[in-house]
């Protein structure tokens, strides 16, 4: 049966596609206009109660949030395609890890950014001038931290492209659109790490078709 996966427009749906690519598992999208209050929809908010998207529905199975998602398809087609969580416990706990800090220290600063420089542009509204500036060094902490790592290993959690790698590409595309690039080409390990993964045929795949996030 063919994975339907709900809101593919925005940023966590394309860490959802990128998944579904790397695995080879067919799909189609059902775009959800956040904008226009979709999301809010009483047959959405039976798949979704909090209104976020994206959404997915396998077969009478359904699963909301990015990284439940990645998780789950990443273990069921564990075999399947490109294995993205290492072969072994030790290696699994290093993925898990890492995904949890780009969850909880990447995204955090990321995500202002994009909210406070692309979304308030495109909506028309102010933004916050110290947000910003606090989020961008709080980004470079981090970065500083992932220089380190990736001066040791290729990839996050090792030798090899993982979950912990994916979850960071569609909100880190957006730094070239708010001209801050530079946080990514500062660093060497981290720069060949970005190179590396935005070559992707399946960030290609994501990032080239029309699943716009903000543009």
């Amino acid at each position: 049966m063919v994975v339907k996966l709900y809101g593919p427009d925005f940023a966590a749906g394309k860490r959802v596609l990128v998944c579904l690519i790397e695995k080879e598992v067919e799909f189609e999208t059902v775009p959800i206009d956040i904008l226009k209050g979709q999301n809010k929809d009483p047959d959405f908010l039976n798949l979704q109660p909090f209104g976020v998207v994206p959404v997915i529905q396998d077969g009478d199975y359904t699963l909301f949030e990015s990284r439940a998602i990645i998780r789950y398809y990443a273990e069921k087609y564990k075999s399947q395609g490109t294995d993205l969580l290492g072969k072994s416990i030790e290696e699994r706990g290093v993925v898990e890890q890492w995904l949890e800090v780009e969850a909880q220290n990447y995204h955090p600063a990321i995500y202002t950014l994009v909210m406070e420089i692309l979304f308030a542009r495109k909506m028309g509204t102010p933004s916050d001038a110290k947000a910003i500036e606090e989020s961008e060094k709080k980004l470079g902490k981090v970065l500083d931290i992932y220089e380190e790592r990736l001066s040791k290993s290729k990839y996050l959690a090792g030798d090899f492209f993982s979950l912990a790698d994916l979850s960071h590409l569609p909100l880190t595309k957006y730094l070239a659109d708010m001209g801050k690039m530079y946080l990514i080409e500062e660093r060497k390990h981290v720069k060949a790490w970005w190179d590396d993964i935005s070559n992707r045929p399946s960030w290609k795949k994501v990032s080239s078709s029309r699943w716009p996030v903000l543009e």
